[in-house]
């Protein structure tokens, strides 16, 4: 690719950001928390459809999933999920073939008054987008159908088969990526424009989502001795649980990637119900927790950890040993991923990385997890995952830099054409 073409390709971005931020803005408005994403998919399909492309929509089915590798259990009405992928085939189909992805779902707000601006109400100020899902990953997902549009106002087209693709659950099991693939879309590599903070992931951790079931003894408080405090006996598990995430912290040292991340595997006890009245002994607890896992690690195995634990707690307490918690895995079942055999897509991402930010592509051992482990660990498929910088993603007040979206939107137009190949119109 001439530097003619590349200058022509990023000047397009210039010209089309203004463009790109008013359809961020619409994309981030709609509140597309875990069983509310089909606004979002409508509106992705009818942006898919204005440009021209084959747009495959449709109702995933679990049955369909249930057994492939990387399902995670979905408890919550699954009844309208849907994934969407929009198909560019070139007439000239020389080029590589390119799986573009983002996901469109959000992780709830929290309390609204803790927020500066309303969290669904997007505004720009000070460089920069806020909003919930503007960061994590709203703004990569129409950046990437932007870098497309760029290339297209450049007088270009790829001379290679695009994917398109706007999938759900990323934040919770990640069954929508693991629809497309059933459904049998497939490339030469995958593109995810997640926010890294202008870094590759070069490696990330899996996550297990599990929940205690923790029952007690209910009696009046005033004789509080002679009930058992479920709420009390889950910390108890939580305390225990702790100490594994240690035990798992110090193994992660001897890690390539992870030996020089400062405890990259982190529990969290993320969701407490329990008890029934303030004046009771709670008869139960249920507490929704998350704990990460090394690329290499099998879950299985982990999960036998987690449970030997618990059991080992339980052992130790005075009325879980005759009354044990039960333990259910409520969401992720994800294995980490580590990028290899890459080689040709990373040197086509590191000539558009060298022209826009100059340099070589600063690496990043990342302690969350995305949706690439589905590419490249299912069908050795080697899934690239760099975006724009930003910060507190599922906190309050998430924002993303909007230089640095047009900057990350510059490098994936470049990194789409290099890789692709384009032709002119």
């Amino acid at each position: 690719m001439t530097t003619d073409t590349q200058q022509k390709i990023l000047d397009a971005v210039d010209a089309g950001f203004d463009a790109q931020l008013a359809t961020t803005r619409d994309f981030v408005a709609i509140p597309s928390t875990r069983g509310a994403e089909g606004p979002c998919q409508d509106m992705i399909g009818d942006l898919l459809r204005q440009r021209g492309y084959e747009v495959d929509d449709w109702h995933i089915d679990v049955g369909d999933l249930k057994d492939l590798r990387g399902f995670g259990p979905i408890e919550h009405d699954f009844s309208r999920a849907r994934s969407v992928v929009g198909t560019y085939r070139p007439a000239n189909n020389v080029g590589k073939s390119l799986i573009l992805q983002g996901h469109c779902d959000v992780v709830p707000t929290g309390p609204l008054d803790m927020w500066e601006t309303p969290p669904f109400s997007p505004v720009i100020k000070d460089g920069r987008m806020y909003g919930r899902g503007a960061c994590d990953m709203k703004s990569g997902t129409i950046g990437a159908l932007y870098a497309l549009d760029a290339i297209k106002a450049a007088g270009l087209k790829p001379t290679g088969r695009v994917h398109f693709q706007s999938v759900i659950e990323e934040e919770s099991t990640g069954v929508g990526a693991l629809s497309t693939l059933q459904r049998g879309y497939r490339a030469d590599a995958c593109f995810i424009p997640e926010p890294t903070g202008e870094t590759m992931v070069r490696s990330q951790v899996g996550v297990i989502w599990f929940r205690l079931k923790v029952r007690g003894f209910p009696v009046h408080v005033f004789e509080a001795g002679a009930g058992a405090n479920a709420i009390m006996a889950a910390y108890h598990l939580i305390h225990s649980l702790q100490k594994l995430e240690e035990e798992w912290n110090e193994r992660a040292k001897k890690d390539h990637h992870f030996k020089a991340v400062a405890h990259p595997l982190n529990f969290n006890p993320g969701i407490i119900k329990g008890g029934d009245w303030a004046s009771s002994v709670p008869a139960w607890c249920d507490v929704d927790c998350r704990i990460a896992v090394l690329p290499g690690w099998s879950i299985a195995e982990c999960q036998k950890e987690i449970l030997a634990c618990v059991s080992a707690a339980a052992r130790d307490h005075r009325f879980l040993s005759n009354n044990p918690p039960q333990v259910e895995w409520s969401g992720f079942l994800s294995e980490g991923y580590e990028l290899t055999n890459s080689a040709a897509p990373e040197a086509a991402f590191a000539k558009a990385f060298g022209t826009v930010y100059g340099g070589t592509v600063p690496d990043r051992a990342f302690t969350a997890l995305t949706d690439t482990r589905f590419y490249g660990l299912n069908y050795n498929i080697p899934s690239l995952c760099f975006g724009a910088t930003g910060a507190a993603m599922h906190g309050f007040n998430e924002y993303v830099e909007l230089e640095s979206l047009r900057k990350s939107t510059k490098a994936t137009a470049l990194f789409i054409a290099e890789w692709c190949g384009v032709e002119r119109v």
